[in-house]
């Protein structure tokens, strides 16, 4: 492999002086090529005046200078046929327009080689001993070589993880820098990293996606691949609602989006920033696991109940050992010491004997009572930090259940001979239990069908008689009605003697309503009224009438009368676009929805609406799924006609495509079994054709 670095300094304090340096420091067996015409040589090697010079085409660029120039550096890579050049400077989008048309220019420069950046730290393949990178993290004089590959969209974050890792000996193959995402980007790296034999683990520190699909795909071949995908995901305190028109914008929050996607295809979300590490060191030991049952081995009482309420509170158990298993465990004890016949199973005095520690953990990892160890070190292992380290090591290639440490004490010696041995080890009871649950969270991923969608037939529905723009309710109820949502009966109506005919008509009571495709939620304004009975209806209208002109200085010109339901269960169901894509969410309903947040959601294929197994999945997510179930004895509702509108709703969202930017049924009212579902209220915003995705 051929390595140029363009720009390149003779003075390694520099950041310019750093690449060439750090390759040589870390073993890269590989050409490298400085290039810059003030130097003849950099640290021994042949320095060219320009990349025209060089005796052979780079495979890779490393481009240290400024934004003003990197263009040209750019142009004379691609001319020589370089693979692929990394710019670290910055100056680019980040900053503006100016840095925008950087950027382009850069783009445009690179022509068909592949660019990492710009505004990047670089990449750093610890697998094969190639850092093409500026991180100070490289520095450190050696990495411990493992299986979790980094993606960060932030190059101080890489740095951060190299060096962490490092120090608490968690082993890495890959780590790449993206930045400004000119031309590579996070999808893309994650697609590399899937068929990367030495990575097994994914770990990702997003900021945002630019490309979504190319996400989910990327993800969706990596869960099909078995690798788990990690990621830590900042910005979680953003809104992505401030403009919305429905409950739904309200509830559907860009973030809420991200943990809809991330759930659909398989990946794991850190929550905390040293979750980003421990989750993947926990998951790239590939050990299995298949349930909640957790023995805990400790030497210090304290720290055992720490690790048994932590695993508690997130839904683990620590049952006692099972008559046979303490049977082999009370043999074992060479004296009255131990107390090895509950959990945690403290050897406090026996500690320091490497029989009975081998012992007791190889008896716990064949018990049928459990499914995952967590050995606790004390303090006694201070002093002889090998010996948990063996006696855990030794145990291991018996068994593919899940081992794992916390060491109790401030040892972080102990914690990385641990790790490097191959036992994930960690200096909190709480990442202990992160580490448990990311294992349980990705068995469950892997038993079912991810991504896994129903094609419907490509039967056009017409819409074109609808305008652009906000609809009022009874043209969204039209819609929502031509992709199979039933509305319920109702009449638009404009003066007192129509409204009284209506009522007539439709029941004894009846629902008042203004209408209006700009007033959306009417209640807030005077412009809902419920059970009006007929011969009252006209003094009704006209007094919302006065009400709506009053609150909002626009004057009431139509109404809807609505039949009243009654009998059923009221619940939002709803479809928000943002630049992540379309969600739909279904919850409680009506004008408690954005009180009680009792939501669930799915982020929608461009390609295919729900299936009924997933739309079932959405509905029994939900706190209400017992009032839908039958509830202390409540009428079980029509679960089937429910899925039905939900797949109909997705269905709407992938046939209009960028059409529909806002949709929301709220209240839909699902009646007993075999009655249907009643669409009562119906918001709707249909964007021009001109402005389809």
């Amino acid at each position: 492999m051929i390595v140029s670095a363009v720009g390149a300094s003779a003075d390694a304090t520099k950041t310019s002086g750093r690449p060439v340096a750090y390759l040589r420091k870390h073993g890269f067996d590989g050409a490298i090529y400085p290039v810059n015409p003030r130097y003849e040589s950099i640290d021994g090697l042949t320095c060219y005046p320009d990349v025209a010079s060089l005796p052979h085409a780079p495979d890779v660029g490393i481009v240290l200078l400024g934004a003003e120039r990197a263009h040209v550096a750019v142009r004379d890579l691609a001319s020589r046929g370089t693979s692929a050049a990394i710019v670290l400077a910055s100056g680019y989008a980040e900053i503006g327009e100016e840095g925008a048309r950087r950027q382009a220019q850069l783009i445009e420069a690179a022509g068909s080689m592949r660019l990492l950046g710009p505004n990047t730290i670089g990449l750093v393949n610890l697998t094969d001993r190639i850092t093409l990178s500026a991180s100070g993290a490289l520095e450190t004089d050696a990495f411990t070589v493992g299986g979790i590959g980094v993606v960060s969209q932030s190059g101080g974050i890489l740095g951060s993880l190299l060096s962490r890792a490092a120090a608490r000996g968690i082993g890495l193959s890959k780590l790449v820098s993206t930045s400004n995402e000119a031309d590579l980007d996070m999808a893309d790296f994650v697609d590399y990293l899937v068929d990367d034999d030495s990575t097994s683990v994914i770990a990702l520190y997003m900021e945002g996606l630019r490309q979504p699909e190319q996400f989910r795909r990327a993800a969706l071949r990596a869960a099909a691949a078995g690798k788990p995908v990690v990621v830590f995901k900042i910005g979680r305190s953003e809104s992505g609602a401030r403009s919305a028109v429905s409950h739904t914008g309200a509830l559907a929050g860009s973030d809420r989006m991200y943990d809809a996607l991330f759930s659909q295809v398989g990946v794991i979300r850190a929550q905390t920033f040293s979750d980003l590490l421990d989750l993947p060191h926990a998951l790239a030991t590939r050990r299995k696991l298949s349930g909640r049952r957790v023995a805990i081995l400790t030497s210090t009482g304290g720290a055992g109940t720490l690790v048994t309420d932590s695993l508690g509170m997130a839904g683990f158990e620590t049952p006692p050992p099972d008559e046979a298993t303490a049977a082999k465990l009370r043999a074992l004890q060479t004296g009255d010491h131990a107390v090895l016949d509950r959990n945690p199973i403290d050897v406090t005095l026996a500690g320091l004997q490497p029989a009975l520690l081998r012992g007791a953990i190889g008896t716990l990892l064949d018990s049928k009572a459990y499914d995952a160890v967590v050995v606790i070190v004390g303090s006694s292992g201070l002093a002889m930090p090998d010996l948990m380290a063996g006696a855990i090591r030794d145990s291991l290639p018996g068994s593919d259940k899940p081992v794992m440490a916390f060491v109790s004490p401030h040892a972080p010696e102990i914690t990385s001979l641990l790790n490097e041995q191959g036992v994930p080890a960690f200096p909190s009871p709480e990442s202990v239990t992160s580490a448990l649950a990311a294992m349980w969270q990705h068995e469950k991923y892997m038993q079912r069908d991810v991504g896994l969608v129903e094609r419907h037939p490509d039967a056009e529905v017409d819409v074109s008689d609808l305008p652009d723009g906000s609809l009022d309710e009874a043209q969204a109820k039209t819609l929502f009605a031509r992709f199979g949502v039933t509305a319920v009966r109702e009449r638009v109506v404009t003066n007192a003697s129509e409204a009284e005919s209506a009522a007539r008509e439709l029941g004894n009571k009846v629902v008042l309503k203004l209408l209006s495709n700009t007033i959306t939620h009417k209640s807030d304004v005077g412009g809902v009224a419920v059970g009006v009975a007929a011969e009252n209806i006209g003094t009704r209208l006209n007094r919302m009438r006065d009400d709506v002109e009053t609150a909002t200085g626009v004057s009431a010109e139509a109404f809807l009368v609505q039949e009243m339901v009654t009998g059923g269960t009221e619940l939002i169901l709803g479809l928000h676009r943002d630049p992540l894509g379309t969600a739909l969410l279904l919850g409680m309903g009506g004008v408690t929805a954005e009180l009680f947040k009792d939501t669930t959601m799915r982020l929608l294929s461009s390609e295919a609406p729900l299936s009924r197994d997933d739309a079932l999945g959405m509905i029994r997510e939900l706190k209400t799924w017992p009032l839908l179930d039958g509830y202390r004895g409540r009428p079980r509702a029509d679960i089937d006609a429910l899925v039905s509108a939900i797949v109909a709703f997705s269905l709407m969202a992938v046939r209009l495509g960028g059409r529909i930017v806002e949709a929301e049924i709220n209240p839909i009212f699902v009646l007993p079994a075999g009655q249907g579902v009643r669409a009562a209220d119906g918001v709707a915003v249909l964007a021009s054709e001109a402005h389809d995705d």
